[in-house]
């Protein structure tokens, strides 16, 4: 029987490059040729960069000495059927907690990846709002989460947490002790809105005992 084949692809993730937007106390990425093809006949890029950065998702050794690392977790994790939440319009530095996420409680179902669209990736760029300002999960909209039992929560600012005292830590203790995974640093767009569903490939690099990996994360639509 063939393979269904999606009826649309969209790229979630954000690019990469040489000094990019990052966390904001992380050394930037720094990347050079380590191979030139006019002097080596072939070219090899050379990347220096926290793992943290760009689209990547946590895994509970960020947070917790004994949690699971990247490697342990099943790769079939790393996938599933999305749910887009319409945070569009939010303003900065706002706190997303149940009283957002109870207007998609008929359509949240238990082993679902959420995704919190907030606009923010289509600010990235060296600007307070991207790096101070995003909206983020308070620990009281985690706990929601994880009474739905989803198996991962993507946002597009540069953390699930906030920036700043008391903002960072709740959603990700309460997400990472329940072996959830946030997906961080994604670039959402209205166009996920077009569907109530989509389905999910956000396949982090196999990086042994890791806390985080990069992702280059994929929404698809049947």
């Amino acid at each position: 029987m063939p393979m269904p084949t999606p009826r649309k692809v969209v790229d979630l993730s954000q690019p990469v490059y040489h000094n990019c937007p990052g966390w904001p106390t992380y050394r930037m990425v720094e990347v050079h040729y380590e191979a030139l093809c006019p002097n080596d006949g072939f070219t090899a890029e050379r990347l220096d960069m926290n793992v943290h950065t760009a689209t990547h998702l946590d895994v509970p050794f960020h947070f917790y000495p004994q949690g699971k690392t990247i490697e342990q977790f099943p790769v079939e994790q790393f996938q599933g059927e999305a749910v887009p939440i319409n945070l569009f319009g939010i303003e900065a530095d706002s706190a997303i907690g149940s009283s957002h996420l109870e207007l998609y409680s008929d359509r949240i179902r238990e082993g679902d990846i959420v995704l919190l669209c907030t606009g923010w990736g289509l600010k990235r760029g060296y600007n307070e709002d991207y790096y101070h300002r995003w909206p983020y999960l308070s620990g009281e909209g985690a706990e929601w989460l994880v009474s739905r039992g989803v198996k991962g929560v993507g946002i597009d600012g540069l953390s699930i947490g906030g920036w700043g005292e008391g903002k960072g830590r709740p959603a990700h203790e309460v997400l990472l002790s329940n072996e959830i995974w946030p997906l961080e640093e994604l670039y959402l767009t209205e166009e996920l809105l077009t569907e109530e569903r989509w389905y999910l490939c956000a396949f982090p690099l196999k990086l042994q005992g890791f806390g985080g990996a990069p992702v280059r994360a994929v929404a698809m639509a049947f």
